[in-house]
């Protein structure tokens, strides 16, 4: 963390974010921290988060429930699950084709992109799940 002072709110920040898989929200968080830092406040959390994504140590990604954090700031494409909402990481596909093509087709400059996967996990195949509300989990 590049000159980034690891004070004790940012750290437990972030290791709520990366004791977990899955992909939690800001409040999800605030409940984690506050266990340990009962006086931390959700606008702390809440911009502590932003700080560590925007420094690259976490991953931001929005989806239909609202802004997640990622542990895992490697490059990689998600798998959400319309049955229990959980949220996989999965290898990402290397596509300098994709983004090749694509910028012969358009003009655009591609820096990066991600593929977002929607399905069964192997849990909710067993069990015959039915997707879930809006096919999130609360977190």
């Amino acid at each position: 963390m590049r000159g980034l002072r690891l004070t004790r709110p940012r750290r437990l920040i972030l290791e709520a974010v990366r004791d977990t898989d899955v992909h939690p929200t800001a409040a999800f968080v605030y409940r984690r921290v506050r266990r340990r830092l009962p006086r931390v406040s959700l606008a702390t959390v809440y911009r502590n988060l932003r700080v560590l994504a925007a420094e690259g140590v976490l991953a931001e990604r929005a989806d239909a429930g609202g802004l997640r954090f990622d542990g895992n700031a490697e490059p990689h494409d998600h798998f959400t699950c319309i049955g229990c909402g959980r949220i996989h990481d999965v290898p990402v596909r290397r596509g300098r084709a994709v983004r090749a093509r694509l910028a012969a087709q358009t003009g655009f400059e591609v820096l990066n992109h991600r593929t977002e996967y929607f399905g069964r996990c192997g849990d909710c195949r067993r069990q015959g799940g039915r997707p879930s509300p809006k096919g999130q989990r609360r977190s």
